[in-house]
């Protein structure tokens, strides 16, 4: 496989675009693909068995267009399907998951927060994550049901969304948290809002760059980092490319040294 080939990504839909924005930012050289699943968000609610064969799809797509390596930048299809993949396809793969690690040790209240999906706080991966660091703090762990769909629907100023955010919060505020870990790739979208609900003290987590990282390391171990200067971007999703377009404007800034995006919708 050729250096020439291209970075794939998926996920449930627009979530994952900010793990998309900090991969592009770190290896501006590299090509891109990445699939936005939004028929099928959220993953989240899913059996395990439905996300695996979403992810199974996702891949064989990416795969098609010429991947190299695939980033699942869902905490969800990561959590359920990341090793299944690994067993069944050469490719190497890419996973994002809660990072419960750096805030229980970093924690000097002993209590943190975790907003993730139902699939994700149920999977093997995550309890077995959860429970080798987190001896000795207090985890407040909270469902974000319904707030995938409305973050799709790309209006992050919607009022439903603020309230159903904070009544997720709260709890976790009561209990002085000092750190709040995002579990899902949406949520990050929601970091504006969460400062308006959380005390300054609260530091938010986020995988993003500690994926982009990874990302990095596994090509230049495989000797397999593009050399170019420039780099092409192919986003598309099943779902409304409105909403993808509105999303990525808000990342055009940090990705402007990209030669070329090019957004549609596609069939998957």
């Amino acid at each position: 496989m050729s250096n020439k080939d291209v970075i794939g990504i998926f996920d449930s839909g627009i979530g994952g675009i900010s793990i998309w924005k900090e991969i592009v930012t770190r290896l501006p050289g590299e090509d891109t693909i990445y699939l936005a699943d939004s028929i099928n968000a959220p993953y989240g609610a899913k059996s395990k068995e439905d996300i695996i064969a979403l992810s199974v799809k996702n891949t064989e797509k990416l795969i098609a267009l010429g991947a190299k390596i695939i980033v699942i930048a869902c905490n969800t299809a990561t959590t359920n399907a990341i090793n299944y993949l690994r067993e069944n396809y050469k490719i190497p793969f890419i996973g994002i998951e809660p990072a419960i690690k750096p805030a229980a040790i970093q924690s000097q209240s002993k209590a943190i927060g975790i907003l993730a999906t139902k699939g994700t706080l149920n999977s093997a991966l995550f309890q077995t994550t959860s429970e080798r660091w987190t001896q000795g703090v207090d985890v407040i762990e909270v469902i974000g049901e319904g707030l995938v769909p409305l973050i799709e629907q790309g209006d992050l100023e919607n009022l439903e969304l603020y309230n159903l955010l904070e009544s997720y919060i709260q709890p976790m505020v009561e209990k002085n948290i000092d750190y709040l870990v995002l579990g899902c790739s949406h949520y990050p979208y929601l970091i504006p809002l969460l400062k308006k609900m959380l005390p300054p003290h609260v530091a938010i987590i986020d995988s993003g760059l500690a994926v982009a990282r990874q990302t990095e390391a596994v090509l230049k171990e495989l000797n397999n980092l593009s050399g170019d200067v420039s780099s092409e971007h192919y986003l598309y999703t099943n779902g409304d490319v409105k909403v993808l377009k509105k999303v990525l404007l808000r990342f055009r800034e940090s990705v402007k040294h990209t030669t070329t995006i090019t957004i549609s919708h596609k069939d998957f």
